[in-house]
């Protein structure tokens, strides 16, 4: 364990404790809208499908790091969770990854219908700014966040990633550069953004904003290759969707280009990159610091 890291127990405890104050507001985002109950109902079915909330939670630590309550970042937090969620319901499309499966549930187009599941992904990839714009913060703190946010997730970032996805996918072997560009985008985008949105939403200086998004950069990186791994050990239980579909699809994956021990290698390589990114910013919040450094490392211990 590195200096400074917080013990994974109490780690996994403060991961769950935000994630479950993103749960919540979640859940009550749709009250008092007019909608047709049906999509309403499918928009829910995904948003509150289950997971650890990552990319809030970096949003809402980032903000703790640099002396904001976490809670005045909720409603931005959440938001980021609405974009994540409308893109696994595009990506498990017949026309994209066509997958059944996602967090051990049909996926949306099979619980509902494949329209049905387009427009629950625009609707919450719309409604998501209508939440960013509730953040209770300097205006021009949230115009710059939202911009932030808005790169990461659009065609320069994870849209741009998933077509490169596309166009790779069961075509020649590409080069490691490319594979990298392409998961950096598709990706590692929206969780730099996740750092470096809660960074200026507390108005953080421009050294501190460097920081974590280096950290996320790394963080990104690490984050995809032990999904990769996972995709070739675990099982479909484990993973909650189809295991092995990477390699079933033709996918361009770290461990099919590395193989599994030097992808393992990789990945720890990126988790250290990471946590030497916060250097320095535990005089800031030593906690939040010793958090995200322990949060690295929790995601390659998963493929250790």
């Amino acid at each position: 364990m590195m200096p400074n890291t917080m013990p994974e127990k109490a780690m996994k405890e403060l991961l769950r404790q935000r994630g479950g104050e993103v749960e919540a507001w979640l859940s009550t985002c749709l009250d008092g809208r007019e909608m047709p109950p049906r999509l309403r109902e499918a928009m829910l079915y995904s948003l509150l499908a289950g997971g650890k909330r990552l990319r809030p939670v970096l949003c809402m630590s980032v903000a703790a790091l640099c002396g904001l309550t976490p809670e005045r970042v909720l409603p931005f937090s959440a938001a980021i969770e609405m974009i994540h969620t409308y893109s696994l319901i595009h990506d498990d499309l017949p026309a994209m990854d066509n997958d059944d499966l996602r967090r051990g549930k049909p996926s949306n187009h099979k619980a509902f219908d494949e329209a049905t599941a387009i427009l629950a992904g625009d609707g919450l990839l719309t409604d998501a700014f209508l939440a960013m714009c509730a953040t209770d913060l300097p205006a021009q703190r949230v115009l710059a966040a939202i911009a932030e946010l808005a790169l990461a997730a659009g065609s320069s970032g994870m849209v741009g990633g998933q077509e490169w996805d596309m166009l790779y996918t069961g075509g020649p072997t590409i080069a490691l550069e490319q594979l990298r560009a392409m998961q950096a985008m598709k990706t590692g985008a929206l969780l730099r953004a996740s750092c470096v949105c809660g960074a200026l939403l507390a108005g953080a200086p421009l050294a501190v904003r460097e920081a974590v998004a280096s950290y996320g950069t790394a963080l990104g990186v690490a984050f995809q290759i032990a999904d990769d791994i996972l995709d070739v050990v675990a099982d479909t239980a484990t993973l909650g969707k189809p295991a092995g579909s990477d390699v079933a699809q033709g996918k361009h994956t770290y461990p099919s280009l590395l193989g599994l021990e030097q992808s393992r290698a990789l990945a720890h390589r990126h988790a250290r990159t990471a946590c030497a990114a916060l250097d320095g910013l535990d005089a800031t919040d030593g906690q939040e610091a010793s958090f995200l450094r322990a949060l690295a490392e929790y995601t390659v211990q998963r493929v250790a």
